[in-house]
This record gives C-alpha cells, structure tokens and sequence, in this order.
C-alpha cells in the first residue's frame, strides 16, 4: 500500500468513528413527546372544525404536569417544531399551593382553570398589559369569556419563580406565562387559533404518567347546587 491510498484509509476510518457521535448529537429527546403533541394538535384541530380561522399553530397547556415543568407546548406544525414554556394554573385549581392542579371548573366565581378547546382572539390592554381573550368552544370552559378568561403575562409565572419556590405561582383561572414567554406567544398564537387544556401527563420522554393527585371537575346542576365529579370524561 503506498502512502496516498494509506492517507485515504485513515481518513475513511477517522470519518467512521466520528459518524455516531454526529448522528448522536442530532437526536431529538423530546421527539417520541413531540411526535404525540403533534397527533393531538392535530385531532382537536378536527375536533373542532372550521370554527378556526388559523390551524397553522396550536397551543397545548398540559395540567397532568406539576407547574414547576415546562408544560405549555407551542406546537408548529408547519414548521414540525415544538418550543415549551411555563404556564400558570388557577387559584381555584390549587388551595393547598402544592404546584398540582386538582380541580377543573367553568363556573363563574371559581378562579380555577378550565379545560378544553379554546379559540384565541384579539389582543386588548388589561390589568396585566396586553393580553389575549379567549372564546371557550366546549361546555366544560363555554364560560371563558364571561369568567374573563385570558392569556396574560405575569411575574409569578417566570422560570426565575420556580428556581426560588420550587412552583409557579397561581392566577385567577387564566393562562398565565413568563413576560418573555409571552411575548412570543402574543406574536404567535393569537388572531383564532387552537389552544387546548388537559391532564395529559406527556413527560419529556413521551410517557403518559398520571398526576399524584385526584383531579375533578366542579360542576353545577340544573338546581343550581355544585357537585365534583372526578376523572373529567369527553367534552
């Protein structure tokens, strides 16, 4: 062998060694997670029909998730890319503070978080700046808009709070993310598209892990009296 095809078999065997670290550092670990979120943007995007007046985006808030993780999924499905923020639960979700959502309710006066699909709309100036109304399109969260119900910036909701206490802190019911974050959202999410609210449970690596709390619904009857009833059901 002379030193020209000796030079060719060092490099073709260096470039062998160096191929798995490279196809290695290209691996998505959220990809099995990712490919999931993006199956159920998809089918509440059908779900919901032609009430939508964008489906390029879907905003995905999963309460199975303890708030201190990162369980807003910005899902792009154009683009095939998932960005996760932080996301706040209500105070009615959440007496004990605990980080865990417990309760889901539609009723007025609740504070706490409803779950389902919504549509996003216009943006207006609030008590929290520039926020995004939101119009409830199931009968478990029909009562967004006269509930007040929005997406807004908040302080409590940076990562900076979970780093101190461990949690996010709590809103009225709304969906409350960092002012960073939010600002992407803003740009991004709003003017009628998707955004949907469920215990999903989806971890990093897209497994389906239950919460360690029972979680409920507070309903009203046609009385007038509320009741829970636990393991929310179909919409």
């Amino acid at each position: 062998m002379n030193r020209r095809e000796l030079l060719k078999g060092s490099l073709a065997a260096g470039a062998a060694l160096t191929l798995p670290g490279r196809v290695s550092a290209q691996i998505n670990p959220t990809a099995s997670r990712d490919a999931q979120l993006f199956a159920i943007a998809r089918d509440q995007l059908t779900r919901v029909g032609d009430v939508l007046w964008k489906k390029d985006i879907v905003g995905i808030a999963d309460f199975g998730l303890h708030s201190s993780q990162r369980r807003f999924h910005f899902v792009d499905l154009e683009n095939e890319r998932v960005q996760s923020f932080h996301v706040s639960h209500g105070t009615g979700s959440d007496s004990q503070h605990d980080g865990w959502l417990k309760r889901y309710s539609n009723i007025e006066g609740s504070e706490a978080t409803s779950r389902g699909a919504y549509m996003t709309r216009s943006w207006y100036t609030g008590r929290y700046g520039t926020s995004i109304r939101l119009d409830g399109l199931d009968p478990t969260n029909d009562k967004a808009l006269p509930r007040a119900i929005v997406m807004h910036q908040a302080e409590y909701a940076r990562p900076e709070h979970v780093d101190r206490w461990g949690r996010l802190g709590r809103s009225n019911g709304c969906f409350a993310l960092g002012p960073d974050q939010f600002d992407y959202v803003l740009l991004k999410l709003s003017g009628g598209r998707l955004l949907y609210a469920e215990s999903l449970g989806l971890t990093d690596d897209g497994r389906r892990v239950p919460p360690p709390v029972t979680q409920t619904e507070l309903l009203r009857n046609d009385s007038g009296n509320t009741f829970e009833r636990t393991n929310p059901g179909v919409y």
